[in-house]
């Protein structure tokens, strides 16, 4: 989750900083040489595939130090001896191991280059053990800079949590930190004072108490997750739960919160249920299953961390109060369990390949809080709070970024892009049909990174058009799609205008009551034999900009 920018009236619920933040990273022209180590697939990470992790650290609040290891088991796709990991500085390797051999390494900048002494042989499946140690950087505005966050609870016991998602995993631990290639399973050891407690990713398998003042919390991670998805959460929690009876069985549903927080969350925490259901009839069943569903209580706003959503918002509907949407519907729900949770099926299921495409995740997961008000309050609250979204759209920078160089496009991919998928639904004119597209995306593309390309090319097959020019409108473009009429007697002239060339989306209008489909270009065209003076309304579900020209 990166929210950018809001109506002018919502100034207060963001502060400036957490507006500019990643938004100033999607604007960057000039790339650095580390951009591209960081953002594309380099030799020294092609040659191997990710396969297992695990992740035993540390982590003491008293000094704000991590320290401890990661074991990387992958295996030889071709032969090679070179492998890249990343770590970010202050962090630093340590030594690696191979075997419980030493290896030679080298760091440059954010970048760490291991030097393998047995032969890599493709098929085989090795491993290495990293040791690494040090001061993370501190979050200066959490979870829109990355870093770690240390913080007392109101009791003054320590309340601490990373979050990373454009800075990088890397920034806490070394991985192989690019979002193409994701690990098949994952361990999370993390060593705690005895008096707090761990939440990580996956199952609790179990707890040691250790002789030191400390206990160890083992988690288990069952299914794929990126890098940027692995959390720790250290704080004086409690816990409860519940089971949830969706389309695949029995979900266990674990809720980790403050002590003091506890009758808040259990009221507030009746939203998780409710998404549930809702997610599921339009996405198709929760992703991960096997490694159940958390909620955790975090110190900042929240983050979609996988099978653990964390959670700040203050146990109240909206974002932080506010209704981003400004039509009141955004006050029927707690954004942050809707918006976080909803990247459970985008974002964490289907995954971007290259930060560029980074409007999959976003795009689609606030759209998901559209048809969260759709299943429980209908269509027209959920028409409305889309529309109402518009408000906060800038058309300043395309919603794609640039490729192999870690850069996102413009924050639009949020609320643009939640009403180009509003609009796409209402050019389907299905709502069955647009419903088994989005359980269908979810199934096709089952725990798999994924293009832009790839998301296109499926929506245009299963919609049935060809989607190619909808798309550079909405995500290549700034201008939003203006259809110019005229009234010339009993017949209306139309076209498209400020648009990509052969723009060919179809609209929805209404004349004198009567519901009609035109199918503009960029060329006039003309519907006749209507009635004198006819009144022409444009379906204000499609995210376009309509003016009455004067008649030639």
């Amino acid at each position: 989750m990166k929210l950018f920018k809001v109506l002018p009236p919502l100034a207060l619920a963001l502060s400036l900083t957490t507006l500019s933040a990643q938004a100033q990273h999607g604007q960057q022209t000039e790339f650095s040489r580390q951009d591209t180590l960081r953002g594309s697939i380099t030799p020294e990470r092609a040659w191997w595939d990710l396969t297992y992790y695990h992740l035993d650290v540390k982590v003491n609040p008293a000094d704000s130090t991590i320290k401890g290891s990661n074991t990387v088991q992958y295996k030889v796709l071709q032969p090679n001896q070179r492998m890249q990991l990343d770590l970010q500085p202050p962090m630093a390797i340590e030594k690696v191991t191979q075997n419980e051999k030493p290896l030679q390494f080298n760091r440059d900048g954010n970048v760490y280059y291991i030097q393998l002494e047995e032969k890599q042989t493709p098929g085989a499946v090795n491993s290495i053990k990293v040791f690494y140690g040090g001061k993370p950087v501190v979050s200066t505005n959490p979870p829109w800079t990355g870093g770690m966050t240390w913080q007392r609870d109101a009791n003054g016991n320590p309340f601490a949590a990373n979050s990373n998602q454009g800075d990088g995993a890397s920034i806490w631990w070394p991985n192989k930190d690019h979002m193409y290639d994701e690990v098949d399973s994952m361990k999370i050891s993390v060593t705690v004072p005895e008096k707090l407690m761990d939440v990580s990713n996956g199952r609790l398998l179990s707890v040691d108490q250790n002789n030191d003042g400390t206990k160890t919390f083992h988690w288990f991670v069952s299914n794929p997750i990126n890098n940027y998805g692995v959390n720790v959460n250290i704080g004086d929690y409690v816990h409860f739960g519940e089971k949830y009876q969706g389309e695949k069985g029995q979900l266990d549903c674990d809720y980790y919160v403050l002590s003091y927080n506890l009758d808040k969350a259990k009221k507030q925490f009746k939203d998780v249920p409710k998404m549930l259901k809702a997610f599921e009839h339009w996405f198709g069943p929760y992703p991960f299953y096997e490694d159940s569903y958390k909620l955790v209580e975090a110190p900042y706003l929240g983050m979609e961390h996988q099978s653990s959503v964390t959670y700040g918002n203050g146990y109240q509907n909206g974002y932080r109060g506010y209704d981003l949407s400004g039509t009141g519907w955004g006050l029927k729900f707690d954004y942050i369990i809707i918006h976080e949770s909803g990247h459970e099926w985008f974002a964490n299921n289907i995954t971007y390949k290259d930060a560029a495409d980074m409007w999959i995740h976003e795009a689609f997961t606030t759209y998901s809080e559209n048809i969260f008000l759709d299943y429980h309050y209908g269509k027209k609250a959920a028409s409305e709070y889309v529309i109402g979204q518009r408000g906060n759209i800038e058309n300043d920078i395309p919603i794609i970024g640039k490729y192999d160089v870690n850069n996102t496009g413009s924050g639009d991919m949020y609320f643009k892009g939640a009403n180009t998928l509003h609009t796409l639904r209402q050019i389907v004119n299905d709502d069955e049909k647009w419903r088994s597209i989005l359980r269908g995306m979810n199934k096709d593309f089952y725990h798999q990174t994924v293009t832009t390309k790839q998301i296109e090319d499926y929506l245009s097959q299963h919609v049935g058009r060809d989607l190619s020019s909808f798309f550079d409108q909405y995500l290549r473009d700034v201008r939003v799609p203006k259809l110019e009429y005229q009234l010339v007697g009993k017949n209306l002239k139309y076209r498209w205008t400020n648009t990509v060339d052969n723009f060919n989306m179809p609209v929805k209008v209404t004349i004198d009551g009567k519901e009609e489909w035109l199918e503009p270009t960029n060329s006039w065209q003309q519907l006749k034999g209507l009635k004198k003076n006819a009144k022409v309304k444009v379906d204000p579900n499609f995210y376009i900009e309509s003016a009455q020209a004067t008649a030639s």
